[in-house]
């Protein structure tokens, strides 16, 4: 189990909870996959794809909070439960898969970062993916027993992702009108559909709700079943907070993408395209560069941290930071060295991540409706049938996805 973190005295549970774990979290839900993908929409499909935005952060919210509610409920992470309760074939599964996501998080989140230090300086993708890397070495740093200085960390780059999408989404004219048609659900064609995909890959995480359920352990301190109830509160207002906030970003990048770029010959509307299209190095394409910048450096070392929760979680097993860091930053390494297009990876990435989703958020699901595992916190029935629909609902796109892909 992750060692826990003494509580802090004379602080409310509520206002400490408020800037927590579900910050950490929310950063994956900003990370340079999301900016690929929504970007990509609204260049290619215009408001078309709003309402998948609101569809997947509404889903993500529901999810964070199931798993926060079933690390305060259990002191475990996912994965722990998943060891415990399931027999070893299928915990091998589980972890086997995990490894690959997060390796798929990886690419976006170093390939993010690569990306942005070549718009900004000129670096190198190759040089500036293995300097994203690093990064996430010095904010890891920052994570010890007793210290809060990794989420304070993690909480304010999300903050400053947020001020400058604000002042982006605030210098476009958007339609209002059409906007608001972007909300109707449609889609128009397999491209449409490829992208709303990833775009749900890049909004529901599997890595963030593995990793949530750990740092609900990590950060509370609650025992009896008051405690608990208390801590739940404040962990709603947490999740609440927190990925509000990361699906404003998910919805300003749209917005801008689709009043700034839609019906525009940006090539293949990559994130350089991007840049170029903001008007190189004016206010704006400054703002978005480093907006991506920030997303590829916290999002890193977050992917990094969540790698450790689930090879410890499902194996008991640790192996050094720096070969985990090393393990999951080599598909990226090797997508820059090959010179693939990186926005194109960006968005492929988001895919394999939507396939993830369910691998995480089924055993989620079975485990929190169970009383035995959560005691008196156990799902009601109408928190199960919503989980049941949004399971439901992210298989179906799946599988519709690989049906059009395969043939």
């Amino acid at each position: 189990m992750l060692e826990q973190e003494p509580a802090v005295r004379g602080m409310p549970r509520r206002r400490l909870a408020l800037v927590g774990p579900a910050f950490v979290a929310a950063i994956a839900y900003v990370d340079p996959g999301n900016f690929a993908t929504n970007f990509s929409a609204g260049a290619d499909y215009g408001y078309l794809l709003l309402w998948v935005i609101v569809l997947a952060n509404v889903m993500a919210m529901f999810v964070q909070g199931l798993s926060a509610k079933l690390g305060l409920a259990t002191g475990l992470s996912l994965p722990q439960n998943c060891r415990r309760e399931y027999p070893r074939r299928v915990v091998l599964g589980l972890w086997g898969q995990a490894e690959l996501v997060a390796m798929a998080t990886d690419l976006a989140e170093i390939v993010g970062g690569a990306i942005a230090l070549h718009l900004l300086f000129g670096v190198d993708l190759f040089v500036g993916g293995l300097i994203t890397g690093a990064w996430a070495f010095v904010l890891l740093a920052l994570q010890a027993p007793g210290d809060r200085r990794f989420i304070r960390a993690v909480t304010t780059y999300l903050g400053l992702i947020v001020f400058a999408f604000l002042l982006l989404l605030l210098s476009a004219e958007i339609d209002g009108s059409d906007a608001a048609g972007g909300l109707v659900p449609r889609l128009d064609d397999t491209g449409s559909l490829v992208l709303a995909a990833g775009i749900l890959g890049a909004t529901v995480m599997p890595h963030a709700i593995y990793l949530h359920s750990a740092l609900v352990t990590e950060t509370t301190d609650a025992r009896t079943l008051p405690e608990k109830r208390k801590a739940l509160r404040a962990q709603r207002i947490d999740v609440t907070t927190a990925m509000s906030l990361a699906g404003l970003v998910n919805v300003a990048m749209l917005l801008v993408a689709a009043a700034l770029f839609a019906g525009t010959s940006l090539g293949d509307n990559s994130l350089e395209g991007a840049f170029e299209g903001f008007g190189a190095f004016s206010t704006a394409s400054l703002l978005f560069a480093l907006a991506l910048l920030l997303s590829g450096f916290a999002s890193s070392s977050v992917g990094t941290y969540a790698g450790q929760v689930i090879m410890h979680g499902f194996l008991r097993r640790r192996i050094p930071l720096f070969l985990r860091r090393a393990l999951t930053m080599a598909p990226a390494l090797v997508v820059l060295a090959l010179g693939v297009d990186p926005t194109q990876a960006l968005v492929i990435s988001q895919v394999v991540l939507s396939f993830g989703i369910p691998f995480a958020l089924v055993p989620l699901l079975l485990l929190t409706r169970r009383r035995d595992v959560m005691g008196e916190l156990v799902n009601r029935r109408g928190t199960t049938v919503v989980a049941v629909l949004v399971t439901v609902v992210i298989l179906a796109l799946n599988a519709v996805l690989l049906l059009l892909l395969l043939f």
